[in-house]
């Protein structure tokens, strides 16, 4: 047995003595440890954002323990167990896998060798979690629509389509119809998330980067308004914009 296997069966077992021993955990059902798993899974990704190796270890471990407590319930009430996880999972690579694992074929997109293993028993976009970050969701729905061929060969597609998208939110913004004015800067946010995915550019990346930076810049501002004695809350535009050249001259900006 290899060390990583050894480990599995490690968080296993520890799942299993606090549900022999602990009130609270026995108590759990998939249910309701739903939310910590959700909460785990959002902590990993910003502890991944971070670059933290020591943030990033610890969180998986928080998601382990989500998983190993789904297996360990499941095999309570005769459902599944670890072993059939684990190969269904590896059932699963060799069929997506197959110019690695025999039969010689070229390899195919994920999403391609997807749909061919479920013979259309759903379609390309469906599956995806409600859930998902609108951000995240975009970014997916385009994603599984490129794997199957439907995609611009580059970048520059998906950029004259922002220039598109934005010249009818011009149009409309001056229409005073809502709603059609809403569906465009949707429109306008695909577009953008479309061309972010083109440019191999991660757009929650980006965005998370860009809201740092704003809230950095914007903060800089507020100091130095303090510092000069300036009323923040009653400067106009034209002054707030002299303060954020400053701040941004100053190198504030990374």
């Amino acid at each position: 047995m290899r060390d990583s296997d050894a480990a599995l069966a490690r968080a296993l077992a520890l799942v299993r003595d606090l549900r022999a021993r602990c009130p609270w955990d026995a108590a759990q059902t998939p249910h309701t440890l739903r939310p910590y798993l959700v909460e785990e899974a959002l902590e990993l990704d910003q502890a991944i954002a971070a670059g933290d190796p020591a943030e990033v270890r610890s969180e998986l471990g928080d998601l382990l323990l989500n998983v190993a407590f789904q297996i360990v319930i499941a095999e309570e009430r005769g459902a599944f167990g670890a072993e059939d996880v684990v190969r269904g999972l590896e059932e699963k690579m060799w069929r997506r896998h197959p110019h690695l694992f025999g039969g010689g074929e070229k390899p195919k997109t994920w999403e391609r060798g997807k749909r061919e293993e479920e013979s259309g028993k759903r379609g390309v976009l469906s599956g995806l979690p409600p859930t998902l970050p609108r951000l995240l969701m975009a970014y997916r729905l385009q994603e599984r629509a490129a794997g199957v061929g439907f995609d611009w060969p580059d970048a520059t597609g998906p950029a004259e389509k922002v220039r598109e998208e934005l010249d009818e939110v011009a149009r409309e913004a001056g229409g005073g119809k809502r709603e059609a004015l809403e569906a465009e800067v949707g429109d306008l946010l695909f577009a953008v998330v479309n061309l972010s995915r083109k440019l191999g550019v991660d757009p929650r990346a980006a965005l998370e980067k860009a809201n740092a930076k704003f809230k950095r810049r914007f903060e800089g501002v507020e100091r130095l308004a303090e510092a000069r004695g300036l009323d923040f809350g009653a400067m106009g535009l034209e002054e707030l914009d002299r303060l954020w050249d400053e701040v941004k001259a100053q190198g504030q900006s990374l």
